[in-house]
């Protein structure tokens, strides 16, 4: 059955489409100027890792560290799962660049895959640079 042009949906004219004012939050608050600050580049701390360079964050957040106490205080299947899932979350969110070979990876869910693909001896050189790290930035958190 042949739809008939009448119950096709017509389509606007792209001069008026244009003409149209932007909606929503964000277009109204760059319409105003009111723009959030720009923040400064965080300092960080470059490490040497096997055959790369792993670049961490120098300070966490308030959040970040109260995270990290939660994930202290929940029940975990067993302690190597809890550890499993601490490393992870200080490597997610102190790691800011990791070079390997030449190679430089900068977001996060590319870090944490490849910090996930590792190999023993890479998470172990990483885990000690980041336990070396907090020991200097943050000797409240255990390591």
């Amino acid at each position: 059955m042949a739809s008939s042009p009448s119950s096709a949906r017509p389509r606007w004219p792209s001069p008026l489409r244009r003409s149209l004012p932007r909606v929503g939050k964000r277009a109204r608050k760059r319409n105003r100027g009111d723009e959030p600050a720009e923040r400064g580049a965080a300092s960080s701390s470059a490490y040497p890792v096997g055959d790369g360079v792993l670049t961490l964050r120098d300070e966490l957040s308030p959040g970040t560290l109260r995270e990290i106490e939660r994930l202290d205080a929940k029940p975990a299947a067993n302690s190597e799962d809890r550890w499993q899932r601490r490393s992870e979350l200080l490597f997610e969110r102190l790691t800011v660049r990791w070079e390997i070979a030449g190679l430089p990876l900068h977001g996060q869910k590319e870090l944490l895959g490849r910090y996930r693909m590792a190999s023993a001896e890479e998470r172990s050189a990483v885990r000690q640079a980041v336990a070396e790290h907090l020991s200097a930035r943050h000797p409240e958190l255990d390591v």
